[in-house]
This record gives structure tokens, sequence and C-alpha cells, in this order.
């Protein structure tokens, strides 16, 4: 094997899965997609309904800019609608199909950079801010990682992916913490999407990270105060007193670069957050999004239920998966 990083994956631009207190980035991101064939993109992209692989359970990457431009726009119309009050709000289904869309949107726009101008032009003023921001989130973490191929996994993690909690139950806990340690939500929201795409990813990093927020041990015996490493609750609020002690209130950004030693992840962090601050219903989006494990073969869809407890090979894997590999 030629790595084994928890942080091949996702979330969050994806998911980093580093560590707070880990001295530095993982090997690769967790929402990457270096995948060489544009053909094969071609063979898999969206019809009349840009929501309708994800819905099927085959997500497809935009072959186009103005089809980018229409997998961003259905899927904020459904993050836009679901509020508390709205009588039509979408079913979970459709919110998580909307969710995984806009991230395939975005990993595709991120990499294709003569994309993003054409993307712009075609989508109103809300999702323009809401493709720069996040595709220049994307393109902070992805600077923290090598594009050698041979650098690259041929196998999958001995990983389990299991369902988040609801944006309600972890809000209450992102909230708790601002309350009692002065640190914004929507960065522990952020942080919680970078680092295990909301506790999906249940594993422990290189450097021996755990958790939800991905704690080194160490560290946690500081700030988590008795609690369960593993417990989100638990996790936000170490994470809380974590970037107080390192002085959130008086310079976010050098707390984030202690949570995580690179400028990149501070960069990526804050700009998850400002698109929450903009607009809270993003959350909802965000945690809609899936784990990708960058191989050699590509970024590999992760869904909820991958267990294995050895590595497995990936090209194996595709072969019995075809869809995972959108």
């Amino acid at each position: 094997m030629t790595r084994t990083p928890l942080l091949a994956a996702l979330a969050t631009a994806g998911v980093l899965v580093t560590g707070a207190c880990g001295g530095g980035p993982s090997p690769a991101p967790a929402d990457d997609d270096l995948r060489p064939a544009d053909a094969a993109v071609a063979e898999q992209v969206p019809g009349d309904d840009p929501l309708a692989p994800a819905l099927a359970g085959t997500p497809a990457r935009p072959a186009t800019p103005a089809q980018a431009a229409d997998m961003v726009a259905a899927a904020q119309d459904v993050i836009r609608s679901d509020a508390p009050d709205a009588p039509d709000a979408p079913d979970a289904d459709l919110l998580a199909a909307a969710g995984h869309t806009a991230q395939l949107a975005v990993r595709e726009i991120a990499v294709r950079h003569t994309w993003l101008t054409r993307v712009l032009d075609r989508l109103g003023p809300d999702d323009r801010a809401w493709v720069r921001t996040t595709v220049a989130a994307r393109r902070e973490f992805r600077s923290m990682h090598p594009t050698s191929s041979a650098d690259l996994a041929d196998e999958l993690p001995a990983w389990r992916i299991v369902a988040p909690a609801s944006a309600r139950t972890l809000l209450r806990s992102y909230r708790e913490a601002e309350r009692r340690f002065g640190v914004d939500w929507e960065y522990l929201a952020a942080i919680n999407l970078v680092e295990t795409a909301f506790g999906r990813i249940r594993g422990t990093s290189v450097a021996g990270a755990q958790g939800p927020m991905q704690f080194i041990p160490t560290t946690w015996d500081i700030y988590g105060a008795g609690g369960d490493i593993n417990d989100a609750h638990d996790a936000i609020l170490a994470a809380g007193r974590l970037l107080r002690a390192n002085g959130f209130a008086r310079d976010k950004g050098a707390a984030l670069w202690r949570y995580n030693n690179s400028w990149a992840y501070v960069r990526g962090v804050t700009l998850h957050a400002r698109a929450m601050q903009r607009d809270p219903r993003q959350l909802d989006g965000f945690l809609a999004w899936q784990v990708y494990y960058l191989t050699e073969v590509g970024s590999v869809w992760l869904p909820e239920g991958y267990v294995h407890r050895q590595p497995v090979p990936v090209r194996a894997y595709v072969a019995a998966h075809p869809e995972r590999l959108p």
C-alpha cells in the first residue's frame, strides 16, 4: 500500500481528518478527486433533474460548466427551502441528495480552473457567493497535499462510515459551546465537517487523532473534561475549550492554526464558517456531504454502512461497486 492516511478522505473542502494539535496536515484531503479520465465523467452526467443521480444512489459529476451551475442551483433551491417554519420543507432524502449534488459540483469546479467564471455567470447572487466561498475553501484544503500518483492509496481504509447526528442535535451542541466558550458555532461546525464529515468517519488518524473533532488523546486529557472522545457533544465542547484557550476571541486565525498547523487549513475552515454565517441553512447542505477517499483510481465514495476491519484493494472494490467512483 502506498499510503495509509485516515484522511485521504472527504468531507469537506471536504474532510481532512487531521486532528486537534496533531502537528500538521494529513496526507490527503478527504474530498479530493484527481480522476484523470474526462471520458469517464461524460458517461455519467445528470439528466433533466440535476438531483436525480444522487437520489438514485448513482451520483454523477458534471461534465460541463452549465451542468455544474444547474446542479448548484437545483441543490441550493432545496437547501434554502429547509427552514423550521417552512410549510413545504424538503424531505430528508431530497435534502441529502441536494447536499451531495452540490458537493459533486464544487469538487469538479475546483479542479477545472477554466470553469469558475462560466459557472458563476449562470447563477444568481446567492449561489454565486456560495460557489466562490466553497470552491475557494476546497482549493485551500487541496493545496495542503501532494498530487503525485505515487503518493495515492491503492487500498481503501479499515473504517466504519456511520450516519451523523441530526443538524438540530449538532447545532444544539455548537450553540452550547458558543455560549460557554465564546467560539462562533459556525467555526465549530466547519471543523466538524473538515475533520470527519460530522462524525461519519470512525477511525484513528495516522497522527493518533480520534473522535468527531479529531483530538490527540493527550490534548483530550486537557480539554475533554472527563468526557467521551467519540461523543459528538463532548468533543464539540472540548473543541470550544481548546479554541478559547488558544485565544479565539483575540485572533481566530491563530487559534485555528493551533488546532491544525496549516494556514491553508485556517483559511479553508474560515471560508466554510463564513458560508454558514451568511446563511445558517448551509449547515444542512454541508451535513449531507459524503466521504470520498482519494486513491490511485480517483476519489471513491464511502457511503454510510461502509465497514471494513482490514484495508481493501481499491480496484477490486470499485469493480464490485462502480457507482462509488463518480
